[in-house]
């Protein structure tokens, strides 16, 4: 890459540039959002610039370099301490949280009073190889000190020729589990926006393919829920329709976590998955 993009890759010029791309695709991307009858989500193809996505991709660390979350609920590398690398990529990953970016990404939402996670709880830069898995769950529904409701996903994936059948896509399942998922292609340089609620149970894919899925992550939170009522729940998982047995040992997992969590205030794992600057 030229030597002068490198130095301009920084959190304002990549901000400038998301923003022109969602103003330019507004309408579109808001009326895809908010069709009935699904999880409210919508996708972006060609964010930026093909060479500026590249270089994003090929600034990730080594899966070795990551932390590994691997359990029956999750097989994955994450990173919320950006300072421990590329610096391309702490830029990348705040370029989202530009107030210009959140008030046209509320405008393409209808969520209000939106809050970017200057932290990361939760955020930051994931990785997934030959493998790798998200089981279908619900999110948490608050941030980490329980102030504000985490509303929004934004996901942007970086790895070039990613194809559908290599696994590591993003399922949407908008009709319960009993219902087949939604698939929404992890395809290179595509922003997919997805609302957090109640109902939003998603998951990822097994990668199948020799390989990297590289994902530039973030989460907006409000004080505003994203349902007319107030709720709460922490990470819910569920096994996929054929893991009838796993299902109950990840449904029994939710149930005593949510049981300590509403009678202690306190997690059962404090959670490491913050930027401490």
């Amino acid at each position: 890459m030229d030597k002068s993009l490198n130095m301009k890759l920084n959190r304002k010029y990549l901000a400038d540039l998301i923003l022109d791309k969602l103003i330019a695709n507004k309408e579109e991307l808001k009326k895809e959002f908010n069709q009935s009858g699904r999880i409210n989500s919508c996708v972006i193809d060609d964010l930026l610039p093909e060479e500026v996505a590249k270089e994003i991709y090929e600034a990730y660390p080594s899966p070795e370099e990551m932390a590994l979350h691997k359990s029956l609920r999750e097989n994955k590398r994450i990173a919320a301490q950006m300072d421990l690398y590329n610096p391309i990529l702490e830029e990348a990953v705040y370029a989202f949280q530009d107030e210009r970016i959140v008030l046209v990404v509320e405008e393409i939402t209808g969520l209000k009073e939106m809050i970017p996670d200057e932290h990361l709880y939760a955020g930051g830069i994931s990785l997934m190889a030959t493998g790798n898995f998200l089981n279908p769950h619900l999110d948490n529904s608050h941030d980490n000190d329980r102030e504000n409701y985490r509303v929004l996903n934004l996901l942007y994936y970086v790895t070039p020729d990613w194809d559908i059948n290599n696994g590591g896509n993003l399922e949407l399942w908008d009709n319960g589990m009993e219902k087949p998922q939604r698939v929404i292609h992890s395809k290179f340089n595509r922003l997919a926006l997805m609302i957090t609620n109640k109902t939003s149970i998603h998951s990822v894919s097994k990668v199948t393919a020799i390989g990297k899925r590289c994902c530039v992550s973030n989460y907006y939170f409000s004080q505003k829920p994203a349902e007319a009522s107030e709720y709460f729940h922490v990470t819910s998982f569920y096994g996929r329709p054929e893991e009838h047995v796993k299902n109950i040992f990840l449904r029994a997992d939710a149930f005593l976590r949510q049981a300590i969590r509403k009678f202690t205030g306190k997690r059962i794992v404090e959670t490491k998955h913050i930027y401490k600057k």
